[in-house]
């Protein structure tokens, strides 16, 4: 798939990739085409959770952040203006060396577990409580 693209982004575009498997190697990876080919990660392979992904383009590669907006950024390193979405542009090998590349995979890594232990204790809480067996209500 990556064979669309010219070398220089599918070398970005594999940079980044490796990058974020070193930050979250954990995460579970998929691979889709849509507008664009996009990596994405999430901790429970469910693209609703998705946190990081590498978005490809013909002209460059965005590291995309889907809750970009609730991740502290008090340099404005991320880009967009949407309710949750932000991402960093990835255009040249020398943007691989933006130090805020890791610092924002390795925040929205720890937000992403942050909402799944939420999730599991909502989940916990909502649960019916277990009624006692007909044998133990018979004593």
């Amino acid at each position: 798939m990556l064979s669309r693209y010219d070398l220089s982004v599918g070398e970005l575009a594999l940079a980044l990739r490796e990058m974020v498997l070193e930050e979250a190697p954990a995460a579970i990876e998929r691979l889709v085409q849509v507008y664009a080919l996009v990596f994405w990660y999430s901790l429970s392979g469910k693209m609703s959770d998705a946190f990081v992904q590498v978005v490809i383009y013909t002209k460059g590669v965005n590291l995309m952040f889907n809750r970009g907006a609730e991740l502290d950024d008090p340099h404005g390193v991320l880009v967009g203006e949407g309710k949750i979405i932000r991402h960093i542009k990835v255009r040249t090998p020398e943007d691989l060396k933006n130090p805020y590349l890791r610092k924002f995979i390795r925040a929205a890594l720890k937000n992403a577990k942050a909402i799944e232990k939420e999730k599991k204790l909502a989940g916990r809480a909502t649960k019916p409580t277990a009624r006692a067996s007909s044998k133990s209500r018979e004593k």
